[in-house]
């Protein structure tokens, strides 16, 4: 859906169009879409996302040498952090560390408690060493906002300054709440939903995506 059903233009905000990502989200939403092929399409689409949203990655050129001659050929020249935001988000890493295979990765576990109307966090563990890294955070639906805004706020206090967030759903509202909050983090989408119902459920959506990708439904 389109990125006007926004109150702002948020210039850090990407809806990526591409007919092979579109035509794999629809299978996601479909209810029959069974569990197996809910995380292969997953990995596949946010392979996808990880090729869009590291288009802009610095490269540098190193001396190789091919089966007939040296030249200089181009190499990404920045270091990348995977985390994934538990525990849907671990349905997204296969997709990026294949990308990826030489990033470290890793895990944030926070839910929003709707009995304590706040987040609670459960399990953090960052590799070492990744102030200046890119930070790729992984998270497949973005309702109320209030979840990754805790996620991204425990990145930051722990040294991250560069955050690019990836969804593949989310509320007009939860994206206005994260740019306001953290208006430096970049977002990668690939739908902006119409509303969230009362349980805050994305609409049209997809479902519980953690339901879906480990058939808890």
């Amino acid at each position: 859906m389109p990125k006007h059903l926004l109150k702002n233009d948020h210039k850090n905000i990407h809806i990526l169009q591409h007919p092979l990502l579109a035509h794999s989200l629809s299978i996601l939403r479909k209810k029959e879409t069974n569990s197996g092929d809910f995380r292969r399409l997953l990995s596949e689409v946010s392979r996808l996302m990880a090729y869009e949203s590291s288009r802009d990655l610095k490269v540098k050129n190193f001396m190789i040498e091919t089966p007939f001659e040296k030249m200089e050929s181009p190499f990404i020249y920045e270091d990348v952090t995977i985390v994934g935001v538990m525990r849907a988000g671990m349905g997204m890493l296969d997709g990026f560390m294949q990308m990826f295979p030489h990033s470290k990765v890793g895990h944030i576990g926070i839910y929003r408690d709707k009995f304590l109307n706040n987040t609670v966090e459960y399990y953090f563990r960052l590799p070492n060493d990744i102030e200046r890294n890119k930070i790729f955070l992984l998270d497949p639906l973005l309702a109320t906002g209030a979840t990754v805004v805790a996620a991204i706020d425990r990145l930051k206090q722990y040294g991250v300054n560069e955050i690019r967030f990836h969804c593949l759903l989310a509320s007009p509202e939860g994206l206005e709440i994260l740019q306001e909050t953290h208006p430096d983090v970049s977002v990668y989408c690939l739908s902006v939903e119409r509303s969230m119902d009362e349980k805050g459920y994305l609409l049209p959506g997809l479902g519980d995506a953690g339901d879906r990708i480990y058939g808890t439904i």
